[in-house]
């Protein structure tokens, strides 16, 4: 549970520079310099990944479970998915998702961490989704005291929310059709048919 623990600190406090202090995350690129700074994030929060998976899959070898959802949910979960990375690929294809919702890939985020915390109710699964929902949560509620900061997005275009959904369900379908298990070696809890 240690590696899973310092891999969340690691990976969310990478991610939690312009929550905590904007004005100290430009002072250090101003200070460091972009290619530095961006290098050493990179550096901080694959390390972070890293050992979420390691601590993560470790825990799951014992787990300990606080709760265990009713069918209903898990079936609800796997309605409710499909929508999480259309959301998440609207935040680069600027359109009328994005607009609508202002900031797509963090409610894809927080949509993502909800539905795996009320199916999966080990220590572990509280841990990694109930910190990274935490974390979407102090994102957003920040953005209201800060600017965004521009991230690389495709240029305006009609299509865009159309590419968006298609590239995001096309990445629901390969995590269907394997890419789930094989990257977490848990398959997809399909809707329960009685009978």
């Amino acid at each position: 549970m240690l590696y899973l623990i310092v891999g969340l600190v690691l990976f969310l406090g990478a991610h939690s520079v312009s929550i905590v202090s904007p004005r100290w995350r430009d002072v250090m690129v101003a200070r460091l310099g972009t290619v530095v700074w961006r290098a050493a994030f990179v550096l901080i929060a694959l390390a972070g990944l890293a050992l979420i998976a390691y601590g993560f899959g470790r825990a799951r070898e014992a787990p300990i479970v606080l709760y265990v959802s009713p069918v209903w949910v898990r079936d609800t979960m796997v309605m409710f998915m499909p929508f999480v990375f259309p959301l998440a690929f609207a935040a680069y294809f600027p359109g009328l998702i994005s607009g609508l919702l202002k900031h797509p890939l963090l409610v894809a985020v927080k949509l993502w961490a909800t539905l795996h915390l009320l199916v999966n109710g080990s220590l572990a699964d509280v841990l990694l989704f109930g910190s990274v929902l935490a974390w979407a949560v102090a994102d957003r509620i920040s953005l209201k005291r800060r600017s965004p900061r521009p991230i690389p997005t495709a240029p305006p275009w009609k299509w865009n929310d159309a590419i968006a959904i298609a590239l995001g369900f096309a990445v629901y379908v390969v995590l269907v059709a394997g890419g789930h298990q094989w990257l977490t070696g848990l398959p997809i809890p399909f809707p329960h048919r009685p009978g």
